[in-house]
């Protein structure tokens, strides 16, 4: 009965159910689609293992793997395994992209952009290919170039809301808030509860000392997605802004107990403790967060605010001049005692 079932799966498979190598390699895959599908994800890798035992260079059951280990955030493995899909198919443009992802995740942009070139060879019109190019850029603070490779992604498609989302926090990154806003307002008036957008329009408000506005749209978010870890961190930075410093840590807290990866959160719990005077606790978290994200705004000048409350003047000023070379400095002017070392 179970030969069976797999067997009406594919059209190909119903001219006969054979038990040839191809059709127990193609099983596999099928089946291992299907546990994912049904979120089991050890037998869904054990199946696609099962498909590469068969053939080693089953470049489709190596994608899907790699794909497997993506979304449990397995990004070594996840790279690995796209490494032999495109071993076996050097022209494999899906592996491309998909390795591309894996490679942002563990911050090897270069490679990432090196893969979506490949991408961009065969199907220079698939959206996810500008998409994951302007996050890049935007990773790498390359605005305007990541600006292009959104807009491009929009003329593709115009409907996708994440890539507008994409384009009005890009906006935000540089500043441009009346932009970004122009851009929000635009989403909400097609998808009216589109809590990204809330959560976005969140940290514009906060960033321009708005924090009573902002801290009410970063709720209006939570409403519709209660655990959304960058939400709960954004809400946590907004009270650490207002005072609230036991609420803010608790909302930073349960961010990280969701997503331990999110530099952000760890980079708000260094400001929590640079807030209670504790430089060591400041000084541990920011360096997690610029190990997990080495572009996470401010963080430079956060831990010049750490080294300082230490006493220790040359290395905040080592930090502050990190800041000042990314705008990132408030004031734009570094410290007096900064000047003369």
């Amino acid at each position: 009965m179970r030969q069976f079932v797999w067997c009406v799966w594919g059209v190909w498979l119903l001219a006969g159910c054979s038990d040839s190598r191809e059709t127990r390699m193609q099983r596999h895959l099928l089946q291992g689609n299907e546990m994912v599908t049904l979120q089991n994800m050890e037998e869904a890798e054990r199946h696609f293992r099962e498909a590469v035992k068969l053939d080693s260079c089953y470049a489709d059951a190596w994608n899907n793997l790699g794909s497997l280990y993506y979304q449990q955030r397995k990004y070594t493995e996840a790279l690995d395994a796209y490494d032999e899909a495109l071993r076996c198919r050097p022209g494999y443009w899906e592996a491309y992209l998909n390795r591309a992802n894996a490679a942002y995740e563990v911050q090897e942009y270069y490679r990432a952009l090196e893969d979506l070139s490949h991408v961009e060879r065969v199907k220079p019109d698939t959206v996810a290919l500008h998409v994951v190019r302007g996050l890049i850029y935007t990773k790498l603070r390359k605005f305007d170039d990541a600006m292009r490779s959104f807009r491009r992604a929009r003329a593709l498609d115009a409907q996708d809301v994440e890539i507008q989302v994409n384009l009005g926090t890009l906006y935000y990154y540089k500043k441009e808030y009346d932009s970004a806003g122009q851009i929000f307002d635009a989403v909400l008036a097609v998808k009216p509860q589109e809590a990204n957008v809330f959560n976005a329009q969140a940290m514009v408000a906060a960033d321009q000392g708005r924090y009573d506005e902002a801290r009410g749209l970063v709720e209006k978010a939570l409403r519709l997605k209660a655990d959304d870890a960058y939400f709960l961190n954004n809400r946590g930075y907004i009270l650490l802004m207002t005072g609230d410093l036991e609420a803010g840590r608790a909302d930073i807290d349960a961010s990280i107990g969701i997503d331990p990866y999110n530099g952000w959160a760890y980079r708000n719990k260094g400001i929590y403790f640079l807030l209670k005077k504790q430089p060591a606790d400041a000084l541990r978290l920011l360096e997690r967060a610029v190990k997990a994200d080495p572009f996470i705004e401010k963080v430079h000048y956060y831990l010049g605010e750490a080294y300082h409350q230490q006493g220790n003047t040359g290395a905040a000023c080592k930090e502050y001049r990190q800041a000042a070379e990314r705008g990132e400095l408030p004031g734009g002017t570094l410290p007096d005692y900064c000047k003369t070392k």
